[in-house]
């Protein structure tokens, strides 16, 4: 009797999870393969929402998919565990080692075995080696980092708001992570002043510091400019061309040592795939520690490795550069193999090439405004739209990933009950 392909999917994000779950309800429930998936979180956020967490706007445990839940509808497993390695000749995922919060071993590493595997780990920032960044930063790479964020600013504003202090906050980066978390905490501190001190949005200082000549470099200038003038606006001081050369206890160190004073520091700049993916198994991969893949997403020279999203390297045919790391071509890629592996297992068919469809991009600065750039699909391929369309634009993005997730009738639901809840519970996190 042949035994089930055995499916294993690294990383539970938007790539990640997406795929669990259509190939879970697809090949797991018919017991053609058994499709496992690895995460070392026990829970799923949407990463472009994780600046709403970090500033404590968003309601975390509404949001997150538990995992062993989510396997359990759709016909996957759930291994909790973080790779750190390949053993491509064995073809087994290497786990590390799990501790509980005292740092006591609670597991032992681990392998485990695929027939197939799909790479899914998603991206980190990249602090380029800057000195200090690891020591006196925070990132918002995932649900923990976000939540450790969280609690050191609201102890920081606790203390701003009983010793009359200011509170100065300071971010790398000035691209759509940079930019939305400074304007979802100018919003937090605005509600925060009808709660308990109303000075506190105030006595705010917010600086942004970005190496290159424009915020938003991913954007059309229209946009980056508009962007910038609204923060500004907001009040915060935006530094463009501005190279960090080191952060301290203080602040970040830039130009001929100019100090940029925080209490807070974020390190929101440069995009990379987690470092042990360097020469991971002996695949080949790029300076960005991002696996190279073919059209088909596989991995060059074996083609039981696929890798997508973030930590995959695809250039398209006539293009110069790798497409982006973006929740858009996560989405699509995961689509994409969804839609065509159970073929390639069951009847050998061979995988399309993936094909990119650029709907535009959309950046929110929280209720301030918004903007979006309209892709090649559509009625109005490359314009520009801003405002309250824009927004909605925005928030549309998340319901889509949702409604993949759960269906629409237990999308619907979810959406019911967050509204209920924004009527019942208080629009920020107080404790």
């Amino acid at each position: 009797m042949k035994q089930p392909t055995r499916i294993v999917i690294a990383g539970g994000g938007i790539a990640g999870i997406l795929l669990a779950t259509k190939l879970g309800d697809q090949l797991g429930r018919t017991g053609d393969a058994t499709v496992t998936l690895i995460d070392r979180s026990p829970t799923h956020i949407w990463k472009p929402m994780l600046h709403t967490i970090a500033a404590g706007t968003r309601n975390v445990n509404q949001q997150s998919v538990i995992y062993l839940a989510h396997a359990r509808r759709h016909g996957f497993t759930y291994q909790p565990g973080e790779m750190c390695g390949l053993d491509r000749e064995r073809r087994e995922v290497q786990l590390a080692a799990i501790n509980t919060q005292e740092g006591n071993l609670l597991i032992e590493p681990r392998a485990v075995p695929y027939d197939v595997l799909l790479l899914c780990l998603g991206s980190r920032a990249n602090d380029f080696g800057t000195p200090g960044v690891r020591q006196h930063c925070h990132l918002i790479d995932s649900q923990q980092q976000a939540e450790t964020f969280n609690v050191a600013l609201r102890e920081r504003a606790l203390r701003c708001a009983i010793k009359d202090e200011q509170l100065r906050i300071a971010i790398v980066g000035a691209g759509a992570t940079g930019v939305e978390l400074s304007a979802e905490l100018s919003r937090l501190f605005e509600i925060a002043a009808g709660y308990r001190d109303s000075t506190i949005r105030e006595r705010m200082s917010l600086t942004i510091l970005e190496a290159g000549p424009r915020v938003l470099a991913a954007f059309p200038p229209e946009i980056s400019s508009a962007s910038q003038q609204r923060l500004e606006d907001i009040g915060f001081r935006v530094l463009t061309s501005t190279s960090v050369s080191s952060a301290e206890p203080g602040g970040f160190r830039y130009g001929d040592g100019k100090l940029a004073e925080a209490d807070l520091m974020v390190w929101a700049a440069g995009v990379k795939a987690p470092d042990f993916m360097k020469q991971l198994g002996g695949l080949e991969t790029n300076r960005a520690n991002q696996v190279v893949v073919s059209g088909t997403l596989q991995a060059l020279h074996d083609e039981s490795i696929f890798a997508l999203g973030d930590c995959a390297a695809l250039t398209p045919e006539g293009a110069q550069r790798p497409l982006p790391p973006t929740a858009q071509v996560a989405t699509e890629q995961a689509e994409h193999l969804a839609l065509h592996l159970p073929d390639w297992l069951r009847y050998n068919r061979p995988v399309p090439c993936f094909q990119f469809q650029d709907f535009g991009s959309l950046v929110s600065l929280s209720d301030y405004d918004a903007f979006g750039r309209l892709g090649r699909v559509g009625f109005f391929p490359g314009g520009l739209i801003r405002g309250r369309l824009a927004q909605l634009s925005h928030v549309m993005l998340y319901r889509r990933h949702q409604l993949a997730l759960h269906g629409l009738g237990r999308a619907t639901l979810l959406w019911m009950a967050e509204q209920i809840n924004r009527l019942a519970q208080p629009g920020i996190r107080l404790a």
